[in-house]
C-alpha cells in the first residue's frame, strides 16, 4: 500500500515537473521570435479555419477565401448559435433585388472567449416568401458582389474593434476579452453598387425593431447603429442555454488569461498557448465552425 502511495506521489512530482519544463520551454520559444514571424506564424495557424490576425488591432478577422465561404447561411445558424457558446445579437435583414431574396445580417455579442461582432452578405436563387425564410439556405456572393463593409465596436462607449473591407464577411474578434451582448455597440456601415439595391434594403431595414433615428443615408451609403437592449424575446430554455454559455464563457476566458497571463497581446498568448497546449488552441477556434458546419 505504502508503494503505491509513494508511485502516486512520484507520478504527480514528475507531471508537475514535465509541466513546469513545458511552460518554460514554451515561453521561452515565444520569445525568442520576433514580431514579424510571430504573426506569419499565427496567420499559417489560423488559416484552415478562416482567420486571420490584424497586428495593429491585435483582433482576430476573417479571410475573404474563408473555408465558411462554402458554408453559406440559414437561420439555424442564429438559433443554434448557444449550443455552441456564442451569445449575440442579431439583426437580418432580407430584401429583393433583380430577382434575387438577398439577406445583410448584423451580429454582436459573445462568442467563446471573444468579443465580436460580423456583418455577413448572402443571397437566394430566387425570390422567398416570408414563410420560406427561417428555413431557406442562403449563398455567399461572388467576388463581384462584395460589398464595401466597415463598422465600429465598442463597449460602453469604448471602442474595442474598427475594421473595413470589401468582403462578404465582415469581423472582429477581441480574444479574452468577456462581455454581455447589450453592453456592445455596433456602427456599422454599407456601401451599395446602385441607388434600387440601397433602396430595397433601406425599404426592408425600416420594417425591423430598429429605430429610424438609427439608421442614416449618404448617396449609396447607410450607416447603422445597433446596440443595447434587444426586442427579441426568448422562451425558458433559451434563455437557460444563454445564461449556461454566458456563464462557461466567463469561467473559459478567466482560464485563457491565467494561462496566458506572462503576455500581453494575442499574438504572444496563441503561440504560447499553440506550444504549451495544442490541444486547447485548436478549441478556441472551433465553436463558430461547428455550427457553420451544422448548417451546411
Amino acid at each position: 500500500m505504502y508503494f503505491s502511495i509513494i508511485i502516486v506521489i512520484f507520478a504527480l512530482l514528475l507531471i508537475l515537473v514535465l509541466g513546469t519544463c513545458r511552460k518554460r520551454w514554451a515561453i521561452k520559444k515565444v520569445c525568442s521570435m520576433t514580431s514579424i514571424e510571430k504573426c506569419e506564424l499565427l496567420n499559417s495557424l489560423i488559416k484552415p479555419f478562416g482567420y486571420c490576425y490584424d497586428k495593429e488591432q491585435d483582433l482576430i478577422s476573417s479571410r475573404n477565401d474563408a473555408w465558411q465561404r462554402e458554408a453559406g447561411y440559414t437561420a439555424l445558424f442564429d438559433r443554434s448559435a448557444p449550443l455552441f457558446n456564442m451569445v449575440f445579437d442579431y439583426l437580418p435583414v432580407y430584401f429583393p433585388y433583380q430577382n434575387q431574396t438577398w439577406l445583410i445580417e448584423l451580429w454582436k455579442g459573445q462568442y467563446g472567449i471573444n468579443t465580436g461582432a460580423e456583418i455577413g452578405v448572402y443571397y437566394a436563387d430566387h425570390l422567398l416568401s416570408e414563410t420560406e425564410l427561417p428555413t431557406a439556405h442562403f449563398k455567399v456572393v461572388s467576388d463581384c458582389d462584395m460589398l464595401p463593409l466597415s463598422f465600429c465596436l465598442t463597449k460602453e462607449k469604448v471602442p474595442i474593434a474598427s475594421v473595413s473591407k470589401r468582403t462578404w464577411w465582415l469581423t472582429a474578434f477581441c480574444m479574452g476579452q468577456s462581455s454581455k451582448p447589450e453592453q456592445l455597440y455596433l456602427n456599422a456601415s454599407i456601401i451599395f453598387p446602385d441607388y434600387d439595391m440601397m433602396h430595397s434594403f433601406l425599404d426592408a431595414l425600416h420594417q425591423t425593431n430598429l429605430s429610424q433615428e438609427f439608421i442614416k443615408t449618404c448617396g449609396n451609403e447607410i450607416r447603422i447603429q445597433y446596440g443595447g437592449p434587444q426586442d427579441r424575446h426568448y422562451n425558458c430554455f433559451q434563455r437557460l442555454i444563454r445564461a449556461w454559455s454566458q456563464f462557461t464563457n466567463r469561467i473559459f476566458c478567466r482560464i485563457y488569461l491565467y494561462i496566458t497571463r506572462y503576455f500581453c497581446l494575442t499574438v504572444d498568448k496563441l503561440l504560447y498557448l499553440y506550444y504549451l497546449l495544442p490541444f486547447a488552441f485548436r478549441k478556441m477556434l472551433k465553436p463558430r465552425r461547428c455550427c457553420r458546419c451544422k448548417n451546411k
